[in-house]
């Protein structure tokens, strides 16, 4: 791994691990609490930016506002409810690392703050895209060329695994190829690996994105030693 990684590091966090089926993922949080404090303790130089996606917060209220007006919501308000369950979920992380956090959740991308703080919390922006993009700006604005993301999923597959039982894991990719499996368009709640607009940018950037799972630490920890590990490499 490049310097880069080394001191800084660029956390797309699943809403899916922070708010899974709509309760809160206290034994994540707890977990994913130690594993930075641990990593801070050893390199002082270090520095988190944590992104917070959505989860089934933003899912509840869609689902709520249909209900109620009897018919599908426009992209732009489904992204709104998208981009303010991520805000939350922000402003949970940023609480639960308060003490050594950027008192500031990184919220508008065209402007670049000199951020010093150990970690930094960012969320969504603006209608468009998901918080994957965000991750991927941030990469633009801070030079990083890599991205770990986060979600319930081990790896990367070829096709839906909920839908084809032959579905294969992936355990490398390109960008090229990724993008033709998952096509140009976001779609407002659009549940892949890694949304489509990011996918452009960060082909576009050079940037490498591993997924992982993360509710598996002992694993993330293995990636972080650089040794063998469970998860999709895309480049």
């Amino acid at each position: 791994m490049g310097s880069s990684y080394q001191d800084k590091v660029i956390i797309s966090v699943g809403g899916s691990l922070i708010v899974p089926n709509g309760g809160i993922g206290i034994e994540f949080l707890r977990k994913l609490n130690s594993f930075v404090r641990i990593h801070l303790a050893k390199n002082k130089n270090r520095q988190f930016f944590l992104v917070a996606g959505g989860g089934t917060i933003a899912r509840h209220y869609r689902d709520a506002g249909v209900d109620v007006i009897g018919h599908e919501l426009t992209r732009d308000d489904l992204d709104w409810l998208g981009i303010h369950a991520t805000r939350l979920n922000a402003h949970l992380l940023r609480t639960i690392f308060r003490d050594i956090a950027h008192p500031f959740i990184i919220k508008h991308y065209d402007v670049i703050r000199k951020v010093t703080e150990p970690v930094v919390i960012a969320s969504g922006w603006k209608p468009g895209w998901s918080t994957d993009y965000d991750a991927i700006l941030l990469c633009e604005d801070y030079g990083v060329k890599e991205v770990i993301n986060l979600s319930n999923v081990d790896q990367v597959y070829d096709s839906d695994p909920k839908k084809n039982k032959n579905a294969k894991p992936i355990d490398k990719i390109s960008w090229k190829d990724f993008r033709k499996m998952l096509g140009d368009e976001w779609i407002p709640g659009l549940n892949v690996p890694f949304d489509p607009v990011a996918a452009k940018k960060a082909e576009e950037l050079g940037v490498k994105v591993v997924v992982l799972n993360g509710n598996n630490f002992a694993n993330l920890e293995n990636y972080f030693k650089g040794k063998d590990f469970l998860g999709t490499v895309i480049e």
